[in-house]
């Protein structure tokens, strides 16, 4: 078998280039579909694999008819599978980025971690909805420049003033970039996915559709349930206290957790900073 391999690859030139251009497409497709999977895209890329299909068909058969409307739409159509994958085509690429040794991601402390967990705990037993975006590897200057640029020291008390209701700056969604608080009040795309429960509001759908968008965390506290939910790329885990959403954070920042503070973000804890921010 061996001895036929190395026979067929002598009489056909084969070179190592020709080894390495075939793992990098392989390597490019199995990307590709390990980003589609599960999506809408999934659906519209079967179709464009019956058009090719027919496509060939349409020449072996001789089908002059099927083979010219298909040449002459076939132009058409790539237009139109960029126009319609534009939101994709943008993810895979930004992907693909990620992947580079030398992409920039801003620096995640647990500080910043627990000081949102205390924070979101606060606004819960608040019942006072809240966004919270994290930023990862992607940009997420589009967003910011929606809002009110703040560059502020992330802190429990810039969160929680935030976030009350009679400050103008609560209605929207707060972007955090490292241990910094980049923009409040910013404005985040709907996600159009009609699987959603219509249960979930405005403010769910925004953080899900940032996370599909991009890369980044969303951490949401409902208004009306008192609920903190975590989302990200598009997915969201419900009914968390400040332990778990902690722990959620700091698996999906790749945050080292200090062992000198193996108990985490607890709820009597919780209870003792809004003490101090009530008092005249």
């Amino acid at each position: 078998m061996i001895s036929r391999l190395s026979a067929f690859l002598i009489a056909t030139d084969f070179t190592w280039w020709d080894v390495l251009d075939i793992l990098i497409v392989a390597f490019v497709i199995y990307e590709l579909l390990q980003f589609i999977r599960g999506t809408h895209a999934v659906q519209m890329a079967l179709g464009g694999l019956v058009l090719v299909i027919l496509y060939w068909t349409s020449r072996w058969a001789d089908l002059e008819t099927l083979n010219w409307l298909l040449r002459t739409f076939m132009p058409y159509v790539v237009f139109g599978i960029i126009v319609v994958f534009q939101s994709e085509i943008r993810k895979v690429l930004a992907h693909l980025g990620k992947k580079l040794p030398w992409a920039f991601s801003p620096e995640k402390k647990e500080e910043t971690i627990d000081e949102v967990a205390l924070a979101a705990t606060t606004l819960a037993s608040q019942k006072t909805g809240a966004l919270i975006v994290i930023e990862r590897e992607m940009g997420m200057r589009s967003f910011i420049e929606t809002g009110i640029s703040l560059d502020a020291v992330l802190t429990y008390d810039l969160l929680i003033s935030i976030f009350n209701p009679g400050t103008p700056l609560h209605d929207g969604a707060v972007v955090i970039q490292g241990d910094r608080v980049a923009a409040a009040a910013c404005f985040l795309p709907l996600t159009v996915n009609p699987e959603l429960s219509r249960t979930l509001g405005s403010r769910h759908r925004a953080a899900i559709g940032v996370t599909e968008d991009t890369d980044a965390l969303a951490v949401v506290v409902s208004e009306e349930t008192g609920q903190i939910s975590l989302v990200a790329g598009g997915r969201i885990r419900r009914a968390l206290d400040g332990a778990a959403l902690k722990e959620a954070l700091l698996e999906a920042l790749d945050v080292e957790p200090d062992k000198d503070k193996a108990r985490g973000v607890t709820e009597p804890v919780a209870a003792t900073k809004p003490s101090a921010v009530r008092e005249p």
